[in-house]
């Protein structure tokens, strides 16, 4: 059985909303032999991420950058990662007050250094989540743990 590792920090409603939805799609009953283990970014270890097959990422936006627990976790994991987990498939989403473009970028260097491979496309939203935003958290998350089934 595969592992999806969402490893997340949702401080605010808004980022609770989305994480919500990204775990209901990676949990949906169609999606079989994938088991999905939900970590705060401020808990996350190597060893969970060593443990996982592929990964979901959450995190607000702050002071123009990730927050500083996503920060945090890819502080810890980075190096005693490194190798074992090139080609790693994951997705990301980042929720913004009004600009997020910091965040991304942040995410996306430090998995690019990771060597781990985007297979969904990033979900990010500035301002209350409508609809349509929670729609693409559930498909990012069901997107991510399809491609682990078997």
């Amino acid at each position: 059985m595969a592992t999806l590792l969402i490893v997340h920090h949702t401080p605010s409603p808004h980022c609770q909303a989305m994480f919500e939805a990204v775990v209901s799609g990676a949990t949906d009953p169609d999606i079989e032999d994938v088991r999905v283990v939900r970590v705060p970014a401020l808990s996350a270890t190597a060893s969970d991420v060593l443990a996982a097959d592929g990964f979901l990422l959450g995190t607000p936006a702050n002071l123009g950058y990730m927050s500083g627990a996503l920060k945090h976790f890819f502080d810890q994991v980075y190096y005693p990662c490194l190798d074992a987990t090139r080609g790693h498939p994951f997705g990301y989403w980042v929720h913004g007050g009004n600009d997020v473009t910091g965040a991304v970028r942040g995410i996306e260097s430090v998995t690019t250094g990771l060597g781990w491979r985007r297979t969904a496309e990033a979900v990010t939203v500035t301002g209350e989540p409508d609809k349509g935003d929670l729609q693409r958290c559930w498909e990012l998350g069901a997107t991510v743990a399809a491609g682990l089934m078997g």
